[in-house]
């Protein structure tokens, strides 16, 4: 391909790419009610579990607070909606440049790449209601301090904590990509283990937004696990 080839090709998977997101914004605009309900659900839970009186409803201050939520909500439905299509996209647009016995791997990967991010993201969420837990009881007794959280700050928190295992829950394919690549080497991933585990603690430490142990812990023990999976697969591709 020339260059203007390349940079149409690039344009036809942009448009694709922002036509889908845009397609799933609408289905998370038209189902707010519905998904709004499950991000507050471990709110709801943390609140049940400790001393509070079991309200876990949301406040606004501005008349524009709730409209503002929910397109921020329909935003982050619309991506995550899209993200099977994104994947593929960036596959298509990179799979012209790879040879006949690379591209077999273009449709693995994206699949791939699609699950883990979803399960990511649901180990965020299953993680979420601990982690809220924990924000309550240190922030002090319910008898002097009393919950009552604005929507956009909770609902950004859990869609950051969300969409942060989501991305590094992609730690694997990478590492599988450098391997075929021929960057890494399984045998070289196993030497640097003892750091990589150290480097892995301290990511989930810096990354998590919500800075609670819990969060940290389900997070840097699947990269643990991801990053001797991805020692054992290359293993078995090298083969």
């Amino acid at each position: 391909m020339s260059l203007g080839e390349h940079l149409g090709e690039l344009r036809r998977r942009l448009i694709i790419s922002i036509c889908m997101i845009a397609v799933g914004a609408v289905v998370t605009y038209v189902f707010y009610g519905f998904i709004l309900h499950v991000l507050q659900a471990p709110y709801c839970q943390a609140v049940t579990h400790t001393s509070e009186s079991g309200q876990c409803a949301f406040f606004v201050t501005t008349p524009l607070q709730g409209f503002s939520l929910r397109l921020n909500v329909s935003a982050y439905g619309g991506i995550v909606i899209a993200l099977p299509v994104l994947f593929f996209q960036l596959w298509r647009f990179v799979t012209p440049g790879l040879k006949a016995n690379e591209k077999r791997y273009a449709l693995p990967f994206t699949f791939a790449t699609a699950a883990l991010f979803a399960l990511g993201a649901f180990v965020a969420y299953l993680t979420f209601p601990h982690a809220m837990r924990f924000l309550i009881d240190v922030s002090g007794p319910s008898s002097t301090i009393k919950q009552l959280l604005s929507p956009n700050s909770y609902v950004q928190l859990i869609l950051l904590l969300m969409v942060a295992f989501g991305v590094t829950f992609e730690f694997p394919v990478v590492l599988v990509a450098l391997e075929l690549a021929g960057v890494l080497t399984p045998a070289r991933l196993s030497s640097w283990r003892r750091w990589a585990i150290i480097g892995m603690v301290l990511f989930a430490a810096v990354v998590t937004p919500s800075s609670d142990p819990f969060s940290m812990l389900a997070l840097a023990i699947p990269l643990l696990l991801f990053y001797e999976a991805s020692i054992v697969i290359g293993k078995m591709l090298g083969k």
